[in-house]
């Protein structure tokens, strides 16, 4: 199963609402026990980001905040936020679908993750796929389109 995959299904769901199409799933022992997608508009929320609705619902499944053994596969590189959401909840593996040049907290514009001084173990794979990459320049380049047509 490809996970990734699954996380991008996330990121249609939040396409499909008109937020910014970024997909989370989280996986321990093969198994999905949460996903998310980006529902900051939808939700009027500064929080509900894919990785954060992610955590919270494969905490609740698991019924313990640890999440240690799990894996959590994102579409887009997780913010400064959701990368300390990561480490708190002691997820251990973390892939990224693509880089975040404007926000990355996981080594593009700082390095929450990989932080000498933060009790971190989390293993970042960085998977470098082009439909998460494409799934948001698209979805950018028709939100100009609009901005420039009203």
């Amino acid at each position: 199963m490809n996970f990734m995959d699954i996380a991008l299904e996330e990121a249609k769901r939040a396409l499909y609402l008109k937020e910014v199409p970024i997909g989370a799933v989280v996986v321990k022992d093969g198994n999905i026990i949460g996903k998310g997608h980006n529902l900051r508009e939808t939700l009027k929320n500064p929080l509900a980001h894919a990785e954060i609705i992610a955590i919270k619902e494969a905490s609740e499944t698991l019924g313990n905040w640890r999440l240690n053994g799990c894996s959590i596969y994102v579409t887009l590189e997780p913010c400064i936020m959701c990368a300390g959401a990561i480490v708190q909840s002691r997820i251990s593996k973390l892939y990224i679908g693509t880089f975040d040049p404007n926000l990355g907290g996981c080594g593009s514009v700082v390095d929450l993750v990989n932080n000498k001084y933060i009790n971190s173990n989390t293993e970042v794979h960085w998977l470098y796929d082009s439909k998460c990459s494409e799934i948001l320049k698209d979805f950018f380049i028709d939100i100009r389109k609009e901005s420039k047509s009203h």
